[in-house]
């Protein structure tokens, strides 16, 4: 699980700040409306696919896994999960946020595990 100082290690790691990769997403949108909501959706949806056919492959036919490639379709994830999260005014610092507290939540309720957006 990610916790608050996984993200603070994250981000004395690299130069990227989450707010200034939130203008550079919005700077390479080229669609508008409920146009650029589908584009961004079916772009997230496809670039997970591609993430999910390269560990298929490496199971189904025992390929190797290359960390460059699967590093190059997570920064395509998370582009379009960035996209998405501008498209609802929101930013990647929000949705983490959002996220650890979720899970943080879950956990001390002894929750982790099991199904359902509420439990």
């Amino acid at each position: 699980m990610i916790t608050q100082e996984d993200i603070d290690a994250f981000a004395a790691m690299t130069n990227v700040d989450t707010q200034e990769y939130s203008y550079w997403v919005e700077d390479k949108i080229v669609t508008e409306g409920d146009d650029r909501l589908v584009e961004n959706i079916l772009g997230l949806v496809g670039e997970a696919g591609e993430v999910a056919e390269k560990i298929k492959k490496y199971r189904r036919d025992n390929t190797k896994i290359n960390k460059e490639d699967i590093v190059k379709e997570l920064g395509d994830v998370v582009f379009y999960a960035t996209a998405l999260a501008n498209y609802f005014y929101s930013d990647l610092t929000d949705v983490l946020q959002t996220n650890m507290d979720k899970l943080n939540s879950r956990a001390r309720r002894g929750v982790i595990k099991g199904s359902g957006d509420n439990r």
